[in-house]
């Protein structure tokens, strides 16, 4: 059985699990697969520098290992925890810290079986590892976005990454003044939208997932503008760009 102090430092950075018999043993785990369903998955919640993941939601899994290591505990016990959050989560509500506002638990089996043993050993080996991923882990699971969007016919299309990445397709758009439907598509099985904010707009399309379209009509007077999605601590994870109307 592990300590009281060491339990009760896991309980705060994983709320309340299990840890007996959450030992796992690295059998051949796929860690490039376990970082791209990571940021598929995981990324618009938590934080984790390796996998570039800035969620703000869910607990810094960097912070919680740095506590699990000052506890003692190592990474293959570690990575059991993760295991077993990822099966079993917490169901208790959460308060976004950003905007004070309650957020819905984890659902249960993102990810299952040797998926669910291959995101929980890629997390275990990044937690608080200084310096960066190589070879073919530096560029898994990272969204391929396209420099420029630009509006045609009064419309401009940015859709979500449709592999459920926390990006847009687009890193900017362009657009000239007046009229424009701004749709995005996101194709993927995470929530989406798509806002809009600057020079006194404020509009927020429909939250969508599994091929649904988020829009916002409005009327555009020339400079700059930050489309994002709304989603809770989306943004914040690096959903976002700029729009110049011109």
């Amino acid at each position: 059985m592990i300590g009281g102090r060491v339990r009760t430092a896991l309980l705060a950075a994983f709320a309340v699990i299990s840890l007996a018999g959450c030992e796992l043993k690295d059998d051949g785990d796929n860690l490039v697969n376990g970082k791209t369903l990571f940021v598929q998955k995981c990324g618009s919640c938590h934080t984790l520098a390796r996998a570039d993941a800035k969620g703000v939601v869910g607990p810094s899994l960097d912070e919680a290992w740095q506590q699990s290591a000052r506890d003692g505990l190592g990474r293959s016990t570690f990575e059991g925890i993760v295991h077993r959050q990822i099966l079993q989560p917490n169901q208790n509500p959460s308060v976004d810290p950003v905007s004070g506002k309650e957020v819905k638990p984890m659902p249960p089996d993102l990810v299952t079986g040797e998926d669910a043993q291959d995101v929980a050993a890629y997390v275990a080996s990044a937690a608080a590892n200084p310096g960066k991923d190589t070879g073919r882990l530096a560029t898994a699971g990272a969204p391929k976005q396209q420099e420029l969007a630009k509006a045609e016919g009064g419309k401009l299309e940015i859709p979500a990454d449709p592999n459920g990445a926390t990006a847009y397709a687009f890193a900017d758009a362009e657009a000239p003044a007046g009229q424009l439907t701004i749709n995005s598509v996101n194709e993927s099985s995470v929530d989406h939208d798509i806002a809009l904010e600057g020079n006194g707009v404020n509009e927020k399309g429909e939250v969508v997932r599994d091929g649904g379209t988020s829009t916002i009509e409005t009327d555009l007077q020339p400079g700059e503008y930050t489309f994002f999605c709304s989603v809770d601590g989306h943004r914040q994870a690096g959903m976002e760009g700029t729009l110049t109307v011109k």
